[in-house]
């Protein structure tokens, strides 16, 4: 914070520097036209500026939520690759670790997914899937078929852990701190911009000005509404896990 402001000072700075040092030395001419070379190139720079925040304010957040939305289903791949693998642990084992994979995937859809909205996960789902992992290497294994399970099992519960932990890490992605105030910020400007210097718009001019602001309003909302990749335009929906779900239900009992 205090780097940026010192460099807002310093910006401001060097202007009345400038100002002052080329008022002394008689060089330049007197600029007060609205569409003078001080105005134009003001506003071209104030106009690039804007589009480069925007630009940013639109892309992280999507790059973000495509990200996340690959994520889960990755997350899904696992649990449902666990689900397959837990077949041949020996009964009732087998049924007793495919109704815990089942309990996390509804936990996950019903009660964890609306809380990510907000930026955090529920504090159970690592809490269930550490139980079952410990519970599956508890088991009493006697097979080298059971035994190969169990750790197939358990290398799919790894990866589903691993893919939980960047589903945390993608529900606390965040736009650069200052990115939204700069974009605000920004876009204010250039809509005030042409009073700021000195022209008077009337009549049907004010026609393409207004159009102008509100577009900028608009798109100023929208960057604002997909900032975060789970709630909003742009939010991950739990289509993944409604799909395992529903393959859990097409997997025969014992396969």
């Amino acid at each position: 914070m205090l780097i940026g402001v010192l460099a807002v000072a310093a910006a401001v700075g060097l202007v009345a520097v400038a100002a002052l040092l080329f008022r002394v030395l008689g060089r330049g001419t007197d600029d007060r036209d609205p569409g003078g070379a001080s105005a134009g190139h003001a506003g071209s720079m104030l106009s690039s500026l804007f589009l480069l925040v925007f630009a940013i304010a639109i892309v992280v957040p999507w790059t973000s939520a495509d990200s996340a939305r690959q994520n889960t289903y990755a997350e899904t791949q696992a649990l449902v690759e666990a689900y397959w693998a837990a077949a041949p642990l020996p009964a009732p084992d087998a049924a007793q670790v495919r109704e815990g994979l089942r309990e996390y995937a509804r936990y996950v859809l019903e009660d964890e997914w609306p809380q990510m909205a907000a930026g955090h996960l529920g504090t159970e789902g690592t809490a269930r899937l550490e139980s079952l992992r410990a519970r599956v290497t508890e088991l009493p294994i006697t097979t080298d078929e059971a035994r190969d399970a169990r750790d197939t099992v358990l290398e799919r519960m790894g990866d589903l852990s691993a893919a939980r932990r960047q589903r945390a890490a993608d529900v606390g992605t965040a736009l650069p701190p200052g990115v939204m105030l700069l974009t605000v910020l920004t876009g204010v400007l250039v809509v005030v911009f042409p009073f700021l210097a000195g022209a008077r718009p009337r009549g049907l001019t004010l026609v393409p000005v207004t159009a102008m602001a509100v577009l900028l309003g608009v798109g100023v909302y929208l960057a604002w509404n997909i900032s975060h990749p789970f709630s909003g335009g742009l939010a991950v929906k739990p289509d993944a896990f409604v799909s395992a779900l529903h393959e859990f239900q097409r997997i025969p009992e014992g396969h």
